[in-house]
């Protein structure tokens, strides 16, 4: 049975590539239907490829080529949990080197513009370590970076 709830992404002709890009970086993403436009609309033809029908780590999500109108921004992100400096560097570089770019801690942007977190579980631990001073000198340590570094996070952390 469908989601009930399904996140909806726009794309300006270029879902396809996006959902397979997906599917290729992330484990439990896949494509799971392309559906071509039964008519012409305002910025495709009959027969192009309409909405692809995709998840991201278990996420159903549905690309819409709906065109140039709207684009992405960072009001939106898919935060990724990672519990490595390993997968940390590979989702990272994997965005990053596929036309992406860097953003401010732990945040980047795929070509397509929409926003990524890669946020390992280390920084979130550290945010709410009960000894406040910790977390604050672990947030203060990461406002410095793009992509998050785990060990200078936990140096920080224990001051």
């Amino acid at each position: 049975m469908p989601s009930k709830n399904t996140i909806c992404l726009w794309y300006n002709g270029t879902a396809l590539e996006a959902a397979q890009f997906y599917a290729q970086t992330f484990p439990d993403t896949a494509v799971t239907a392309v559906h071509h436009a039964p008519g012409d609309y305002p910025d495709g033809k009959q027969g192009d490829v309409l909405t692809v029908e995709f998840t991201v780590m278990g996420i159903p999500c549905l690309g819409l080529n709906g065109g140039p109108a709207f684009t992405h921004d960072e009001a939106f992100s898919f935060q990724v949990a990672t519990d490595d400096q390993e997968e940390t560097d590979r989702y990272w570089n994997a965005i990053v080197g596929n036309g992406g770019q860097e953003s401010a801690c732990g945040w980047c942007k795929d070509k397509w513009g929409l926003s990524w977190q890669i946020t390992p579980r280390v920084l979130t631990d550290a945010f709410t370590d009960p000894d406040r001073a910790a977390a604050k000198r672990a947030f203060d340590a990461m406002m410095e970076m793009s992509r998050i570094d785990i060990a200078t996070i936990e140096a920080a952390r224990r001051g």
